[in-house]
């Protein structure tokens, strides 16, 4: 054991015997912040966002705020179907037992490490690059959160790009009224799982501060998916005056993943947790930093502006070839395979300044917001360089050279407005336009051995806009509906050939298209909450892949549309009929979404290859998940269970694998999980769950490449205990 985990163990060690003798009439408030049980009144851990927030206003759209304080998950591990339970529809890769990436979607979209949602972090952008590689190598780990917040399409006039809307996870803050406030999360489990948070926060004087290091490892469920993450958080919020706030905030994260590759199905079949890639890595140092100044002008006027810049990289090594041809010493050189080398680095800076506006007209009182962003980032993508003969997480060339060495740059300027016009008492109508320019440059060399045609650029204007509207049925409960346009910048893969026989279309287009939305949704007493509703998502220019004339032709392929039911409702029958707290609190959930998407258009004309009338890849027709929770006193125990339909992983619906494992149906799963958490003493808590209490066999997806193409299994049953303090 490493000599920072056996301090983290002393130090919890201190905690107790120190909590042993204070006096309880002065901790009796202090139960910990993330537990259920802290607040029987609410109905779950799921809210909606407010009308207008930090200068964005969420009314008349769709969206969930999930609270950490009043869900029962694993958190150690970050585990996505547990967290993110009662957001209806939401379609979860769970192929990374090691909780560093999170893989989810929406609405039929891709779930590739989220990279259809806008990620952020505290309200900025966390990912690699917003434009041109929207994909997040990075999650925060969810002991550290107070919550997350979801909006759906209608995020676009909001953030911009994504059809998929916004991702944002909140951080804690430091305790409000103390000092300093300490918290310590010590969680072991099966398959040498070892998981390590500390924090501290609090406020002296005009100062709010919080800090948190966190720490986790294991073998992994898979053979060969042993991981080591690290991350590190500081952030510093002063008030200057009653008006001017400033926070500071720097986030640094590490890890080595070992990636065990994909399976064949047979494999799959026989022995899901074996590995056939011993020597596949994949890791990033990431560093964000982000300055928020917020200024209240008047009591009508404020000003919000946000300051960020990411510095950071992708690595990794490994055998990428097809899955059934084993990665084996050299008889003549009795050494392994020389690995392929990949290697992303990524500085990007961006400001948004946000302002609201509060007036009245025609005595009603109205808002606006509006504001403007700008953005500069830049990547180096050097790929396809020989490594070594290695077996641990060494991306050393061997001939120090890369076959393709490409440099992006991204320069976007944008606009943005939305007005809420307050018809009536109850009645509301939201406009909003948002104005986009995109410049991406791109240079450099695909193939060392080719001379190519680069430096290219591409310049385009975007335009658009949306209306949405809100109805109050009663002070709690009202009526929703938003059309919002949305688009997807092409990516810097799409912008280059993958190998010598693929062509770009020079004509190639960012795919455009609208989220529409309509529902029901609310609470009732203390006992209901629901959002019932309906969705269309037009997505028009799709890109990939035809073949023409011989070769691989990557265009914009054509349009698909998503339309389907997104349900959730949480219900406390108890307290129907009585508030008595002797009886505890029982709360049921069910969240439920059918999926329609279908490809209603086709660029290739050849029949037998034509996408027209298929199934959306990757999109399940049906996400159901459901839970009970029972809480008594300081005791909660929370079962789930969680329901996902089968799936096509290609356009062309392909029903059997291919000789590479890369396409082929994924046949529907259904997985349990239990978790109980107990309160003592005030300040201390245990939790212990099972994931996969069944121990069922399943997948969710298929790779074509990185992590090693094949069928890439979900956890098994995983076990869990975890000890920790508040204080």
């Amino acid at each position: 054991m490493s000599r920072k985990n056996t301090l983290l163990i002393l130090i919890n060690t201190f905690c107790i015997l120190s909590l042993k003798s204070q006096n309880a009439d002065t901790t009796k408030s202090l139960l910990l912040n993330d537990l259920i049980i802290r607040d029987q009144k609410n109905i779950g851990g799921i809210e909606r966002m407010p009308e207008i927030k930090d200068n964005v206003i969420f009314a008349g759209k769709k969206s969930e705020v999930i609270l950490f304080d009043k869900i029962a998950a694993d958190l150690s591990i970050n585990n996505p179907r547990q967290v993110f339970s009662k957001v209806p529809g939401l379609n979860i890769w769970e192929n990374d037992g090691s909780g560093i990436q999170t893989n989810i979607s929406t609405r039929g979209l891709s779930a590739n490490r989220s990279w259809e949602f806008n990620v952020r972090q505290n309200g900025y952008d966390i990912a690699s690059e917003a434009f041109g590689y929207p994909e997040s190598y990075y999650t925060p780990p969810t002991e550290a959160l107070s919550k997350i917040e979801i909006v759906r399409g209608a995020a676009s006039l909001l953030y911009g790009t994504q059809f998929g809307g916004i991702l944002n996870y909140q951080i804690k803050k430091g305790h409000s009224t103390k000092k300093l406030n300490v918290e310590e999360q010590v969680t072991f489990g099966n398959y040498g799982l070892a998981n390590f948070y500390s924090a501290m926060g609090g406020t002296i004087k005009k100062l709010n501060y919080y800090v948190f290091l966190h720490d986790r490892h294991a073998n992994g469920w898979r053979q060969n998916s042993s991981y080591n993450t690290r991350t590190m958080y500081v952030s510093a919020n002063y008030q200057f005056t009653k008006k001017l706030n400033v926070a500071f905030e720097y986030t640094n994260m590490d890890y080595a993943s070992q990636q065990p590759g994909g399976l064949t199905d047979a494999q799959f079949n026989t022995n899901a947790q074996q590995s056939n890639r011993a020597r596949n890595w994949i890791g990033t140092p990431w560093n964000v930093a982000a300055l928020t100044i917020k200024y209240d002008i008047s009591e009508k006027v404020n000003l919000t502006v946000k300051t960020f810049g990411n510095r950071s990289e992708r690595n990794s090594v490994g055998n990428l070839n097809s899955i059934n041809i084993v990665d084996s010493i050299n008889p003549l050189t009795m050494a392994y395979n020389l690995r392929r080398v990949d290697r992303d680095f990524y500085q990007n800076i961006g400001t948004e300044a946000r302002f609201s506006y509060k007036y009245k007209l025609l005595k009603q009182n109205h808002t606006l917001a509006a504001g403007l962003r700008a953005y500069v980032g830049n990547t180096k993508r050097k790929q396809k360089g020989i490594g070594n003969s290695g077996s641990d997480f060494d991306f050393t060339l061997s001939n120090n050279q890369y076959v393709t060495d490409l440099k992006f740059s991204t320069v976007n300027y944008a606009v943005f407005a939305e007005n809420i016009f307050q018809i009536t008492s109850k009645f509301k109508i939201i406009p909003g336009i948002r104005f986009e320019n995109i410049y991406n440059k791109m240079e450099g060399t695909i193939n060392s051995n080719i001379s190519n045609i680069l430096p290219q650029t591409s310049n385009r204007n975007i335009l658009l806009a949306g209306i949405g509207s809100e109805y109050s049925i009663s002070n709690k409960t009202n009526i929703y509906t938003n059309f919002s346009q949305a688009f997807r910048p092409v990516t810097f893969s799409e912008f280059t050939p993958s190998n010598a026989i693929e062509i770009i279309d020079p004509n190639l287009k960012d795919a455009k298209g609208f989220n529409a939305d309509a529902g029901y949704r609310g609470t009732v007493k203390n006992f209901l909450n629901f959002d019932i509703g309906l969705f269309y998502l037009n997505y028009d220019n799709r890109i990939g892949t035809i073949i023409q004339n011989g070769v691989n032709f990557k265009t914009n392929i054509g349009q698909s549309v998503s339309k389907g039911i997104e349900s959730f409702i949480e219900i406390n029958p108890i307290k129907i009929f009585t508030d008595n707290s002797k009886l505890g609190s029982v709360s049921l959930f069910t969240s439920n979404s059918f999926i329609d998407a279908k490809y209603v258009s086709s660029k290739e004309t050849d029949p037998t290859k034509s996408y027209n009338g298929k199934q959306v890849e990757n999109a399940p027709r049906f996400i159901n998940r459901m839970g009970l929770t029972y809480t008594l006193k300081t005791f909660s125990t929370t079962f789930q269970y969680s329901s996902t339909s089968e799936i096509y992983t290609d356009a062309l619906n392909t029903e059997l694998p291919d000789p590479k494992y890369q396409v082929g149906k994924i046949a529907g799963y259904k997985v349990m999980d239990l978790s109980c958490v107990y309160v003592f003493m005030e300040h201390c808590n245990i939790k212990v769950g099972v994931n996969n209490l069944t121990d069922e066999v399943y997948a969710t997806r298929r790779s074509g490449g990185y992590p090693g193409p094949g069928l890439l299994p979900g956890n098994g049953r995983t076990f869990y205990f975890s000890f920790g303090v508040n204080f």
